[in-house]
């Protein structure tokens, strides 16, 4: 394991250090483009996922956060292998289980367990929810003590369903209901590890926290270790001990929560917080950088050199485009705090006086419409 990886201290929900549950090692995936006619052939690839290290403890949540299209729910069908990689390690338990077989993998499958986005498309409309809890122990050939359906109405209550609706389908209830109907499913195993992807990015907001509180319940009660990939940053810094950061198929910092949302070190991450939507309270000032970046993201075809955040980074010099900075422990980062980037900001996302707006076409319409004057009704 290269050197980087070996920094950060796994943390628990007590601070403590933890065991290594999974360990990821440059994990690569990239989709073949194929074109030409009559014959097809392989014309490019998309780097979806571009060699990303990651760990996640022994009953440690872990957030995996970035926006759109950066490679975050690729990278969780990778670990779940859903997909097979193209290149790295994915190490379970000390196992080496990156091109593992269908037979090698059995034992794992039930350890392993995921949530998917859409919580309706994830589940079969043509079975009733005890069919699709109950389906994971009978391909396993779990035979728990009182028998399979005692086991799924408990974790129907568990996961605050009534366990009267064993007999239901799932287009009888809601997006909330049909979430925790999946949550129940991926906890019929007994697993150690949970893949969360954005869990509640389709959930009303008035159901996103009920679903994430049962997600902290659970791994409070059970122990149970999670990958929790989301886009919202409030609920990642809500669930998480620890976040790591992707932009276009790379981690560009993981560290602690505390250190990560309140003393940023990457570029990007900065971008990503001065983002959030905050209300001041009272008359307090709202004295917090704006950061708009230029352009869109680069295409994961031909993904810049160097530094992918490059092309929209206000810090950018040549070295940025001629060497691909590593993801190390840099000069006033607390252990286990790292970060790929050649000129980091200063540890604070108050650093600057003013704002950075990066797109100047929004800047010059921003001032037009403050030198209008206010129309009359």
């Amino acid at each position: 394991m290269s050197d980087n990886l070996t920094l950060p201290a796994q943390q628990g929900a007590t601070g403590t250090s933890a065991e290594t549950l999974l360990e990821v090692e440059g994990l690569t995936k990239h989709f073949p483009i194929y074109g030409g006619f009559p014959i097809k052939r392989k014309v490019g690839a998309v780097q979806a996922v571009d060699g990303i290290d990651l760990t996640v403890g022994v009953g440690e949540s872990v957030g995996l956060v970035g926006e759109s299209g950066c490679g975050k729910s690729t990278t969780g069908r990778l670990i779940t292998r859903l997909l097979e990689p193209t290149a790295g390690k994915i190490t379970y338990q000390g196992q080496d289980i990156t091109h593992a077989s269908r037979r090698q993998l059995a034992p794992v499958r039930s350890e392993i367990q995921m949530i998917f986005q859409d919580p309706y498309s994830s589940l079969n409309p043509r079975q009733t929810v005890g069919t699709i809890i109950k389906s994971p122990m009978e391909v396993n050939g779990i035979n728990p003590e009182g028998g399979r359906e005692k086991k799924v109405r408990e974790l129907l209550e568990l996961v605050g369903l009534n366990p009267e609706h064993y007999n239901r389908f799932p287009h009888e209830f809601s997006g909330g209901q049909r979430q925790r109907i999946g949550v129940a499913r991926a906890l019929a195993l007994n697993p150690k590890l949970i893949v969360a992807d954005e869990p509640v990015s389709a959930l009303d907001v008035s159901i996103q926290a009920q679903v994430v509180n049962l997600l902290q319940k659970v791994q409070d009660e059970l122990g149970i270790a999670f990958l929790f990939i989301a886009h919202d940053l409030a609920i990642v810094r809500h669930f998480s001990q620890r976040v790591a950061v992707m932009y276009l198929g790379k981690v560009v910092e993981v560290g602690d929560r505390d250190s990560i949302y309140n003393r940023p070190r990457h570029p990007y991450t900065h971008a990503l917080l001065s983002a959030v939507p905050e209300v001041a309270v009272d008359d307090e000032a709202d004295d917090k950088e704006r950061i708009r970046l230029a352009g869109d993201v680069p295409s994961p075809i031909h993904p810049p050199s160097g530094c992918r955040f490059r092309t929209r980074c206000w810090k950018a010099q040549d070295k940025c485009a001629s060497e691909e900075p590593p993801l190390i422990q840099i000069s006033g980062n607390r252990e286990g705090h790292l970060t790929a980037c050649h000129f980091p900001e200063e540890p604070t996302t108050e650093a600057r006086e003013e704002d950075v707006v990066m797109d100047p076409a929004l800047k010059a319409l921003e001032d037009s419409a403050a030198d209008e004057p206010a129309t009359k009704d």
